[in-house]
């Protein structure tokens, strides 16, 4: 700061370089880049926890789920049925080791009602990979 030289008080200029920390860049903030986990992989796990919070009472129904997730309650529905898979299937699904169908091809799995039905019906699928 530099005062006027009329006054009668001495002052000392100063200056003084800062060097501040500049923002990190978007890229640089992004996460250690992990493998992706496969989006039927992502969506078994949404399943599992909207039944867990449906169950406990936090959320009344698949509407709420709906509502809050701004998609609609076809695509809710279709989401929810994955937990009716045999539980063989729902932990191949969570824990992926192998060729993962997508979500479309599994639909005609989780049509069937029956757990052995499913099972015979996973099977083929798997070994025919082709979805």
């Amino acid at each position: 700061m530099k005062r006027s030289r009329k006054s009668s008080v001495p002052g000392i200029e100063v200056e003084v370089t800062l060097d501040l920390p500049r923002r990190p860049k978007a890229e640089d903030l992004k996460p250690e880049s992990a493998p992706r986990m496969p989006r039927v992989t992502r969506l078994m796990a949404l399943a599992v926890k909207y039944q867990a919070m449906v169950d406990v009472g936090e959320l009344r129904d698949y509407a709420d789920i709906a509502r809050l997730g701004y998609v609609s309650r076809a695509r809710v529905t279709q989401i929810m049925n994955l937990s009716n898979l045999a539980p063989e299937i729902q932990e191949h699904l969570l824990f992926p080791t192998g060729f993962l169908p997508t979500e479309r091809c599994l639909r005609s799995v989780v049509a069937a009602v029956e757990w052995g039905r499913q099972r015979r019906l996973w099977r083929n699928l798997i070994s025919a990979a082709t979805c």
